[in-house]
């Protein structure tokens, strides 16, 4: 069974940690979008960012909301506005469709029980009296997008204790856990809406415009980047000028929307390295498989973000040398 944090005052206890093998990476349940089902749209995770491809969790966002509890190390959880750093025991809420990236501090092992979940396993698909008065405020995002548990008050080690229970029969999967799950998930609900303020109205939750423009841009650059992208294209993608495209990105990611593709190129262009079944005749094809005509510019960016030429990265299989903050890594 993976180690879980049972927050007491003596400390924490539990379990054995699992094999390494058995450690998911954080990549796989990213790609493969593993939430969960329709029917059960919880899942348990024990993760190491180290086994992580390069050590790092990208920008990303998803509909359920996620819980982080640090097991080793400390994890650095960015948001578009703020960044966490989270000791063993120690916990983060990060809302709905919030957009965050997570890497290991000072480049050290992390590992960290990630519990994901949607609402709608509490409140059900239906709009209806609970939704209203319990589901609503938490989604606004005017109330809280992250939130983070260090045991400072009696009602953090609650809920920590409460989420544990919720990681423990989920990774324990005895019968009836599913049951288990949804009364300790409601009891953290109430728990949570206890103590933050409350809102003057139930309206509907809204994403600042900023980000959901960047998030729009992203998703479209994510799909684009193999093409000839430039500014225009981009900004006529979420509908705005080049101007306020850059505006947006700035405020957002504190990057131009040049810097995030580049960026993402580069991040494709290692993954490729490292693909065994991936084959390039040359490095002029690798960098114009991700969007590079020119083949200098690319070796040029690959070792200012990475520290390395491509063929030094290919040869010695750099996997887990994560680079600088400010560089790749944390940016993407």
């Amino acid at each position: 069974m993976n180690p879980i944090h049972t927050i007491t005052p003596e400390n924490t206890a539990v379990t054995k940690p699992p094999e390494q093998d058995s450690l998911e990476t954080y990549d796989n349940l990213y790609e493969r979008k593993d939430y969960g089902t329709l029917d059960y749209p919880v899942n348990a995770r024990y993760l190491d960012l180290h086994k992580s491809y390069l050590n790092w969790i990208r920008w990303h966002w998803h509909e359920e909301m996620e819980i982080l509890i640090v097991d080793q190390g400390v994890a650095e959880v960015s948001t578009d506005d703020d960044t966490y750093q989270i000791s063993p025991g120690q916990g983060l809420i990060i809302n709905q469709n919030v957009m965050h990236c997570i890497h290991a501090q000072d480049k050290k092992q992390c590992t960290f029980h990630s519990l994901v979940f949607h609402p709608d396993y509490i409140f059900g698909h239906k709009s209806n009296y609970l939704q209203a008065q319990y589901l609503l405020p938490m989604q606004n995002y005017q109330l809280f997008k992250v939130f983070f548990l260090d045991e400072s008050a009696p009602w953090h080690k609650r809920i920590l204790q409460n989420l544990t229970e919720v990681i423990e029969v989920n990774m324990t999967r005895q019968f009836g856990y599913e049951i288990a799950t949804k009364g300790y998930l409601c009891h953290f609900w109430a728990e949570l809406l206890r103590q933050l303020p409350q809102p003057e109205s139930t309206a509907p939750p809204r994403i600042p415009q900023d980000e959901q423009r960047v998030k729009e841009a992203m998703l479209y650059i994510r799909t684009h980047h193999a093409q000839p992208l430039t500014l225009q294209e981009i900004a006529d993608s979420i509908h705005v000028s080049k101007s306020e495209c850059c505006r947006c990105f700035s405020r957002t990611l504190q990057m131009s929307p040049f810097e995030y593709l580049m960026k993402y190129r580069i991040y494709e262009s290692t993954k490729k390295l490292m693909d065994p079944e991936q084959s390039f005749s040359s490095i002029a094809d690798l960098a114009l498989s991700v969007g590079f005509n020119n083949t200098s510019y690319y070796n040029k960016l690959f070792k200012k973000f990475l520290g390395c030429t491509p063929t030094y990265y290919r040869t010695h299989k750099v996997l887990h040398q994560e680079p600088e903050r400010g560089t790749l890594s944390y940016f993407l």
